[in-house]
């Protein structure tokens, strides 16, 4: 696809927030979900030309930045500091604040794979065979890792 710097800025900006949370969930720090972000999003730019079809912009970019928050989950060592508040804090402006935390909880338990399919089901808004295919699985399979990952929370959630 051929791309200036113009379009894609403006089609990286409709979709901004989406990878952010989604790398936020995964990698449970601010600083290291925009270092993530900022790394795809030039892994992105510069292979743009790779890219055939507009509409596939998003999931694209997605499958990218999920490869380099697995790489960067992979090399990183060390204990993760706490997750960032801001996650959820949309959604907790207008729901009960312990309720925002138990879930937030919840989804931290979930395993680093559970926790890329629920997130790019939940802020990506993928189906499960977009899923499947960014991540190298079945459609099957991720429906029933998200079945389970999802009952889970609900467990702990009771």
């Amino acid at each position: 696809m051929r791309c200036d710097a113009k379009t894609f800025a403006e089609m990286y900006e409709q979709i901004y927030t989406d990878l952010y949370r989604f790398a936020l969930c995964l990698m449970k720090n601010h600083q290291e979900a925009e270092d993530a972000v900022s790394e795809a999003v030039i892994s992105a730019y510069e292979n743009i030309y790779k890219l055939r079809r507009e509409e596939a912009f998003k999931s694209w970019l997605f499958t990218i930045l999920s490869n380099v928050c697995k790489k960067r989950l992979k090399s990183t060592a060390k204990e993760m500091p706490c997750p960032d508040e801001e996650l959820f804090s949309e959604a907790s402006v207008h729901e009960d604040q312990g309720l925002a935390l138990d879930v937030k909880n919840a989804f931290f338990i979930l395993t680093e794979e559970e926790q890329m399919i629920v997130g790019l089901s939940v802020f990506g808004g993928y189906n499960s065979s977009e899923i499947g295919t960014m991540l190298k699985l079945n459609a099957n399979t991720v429906r029933s890792k998200r079945s389970r990952a999802l009952a889970k929370m609900e467990c702990i959630l009771r």
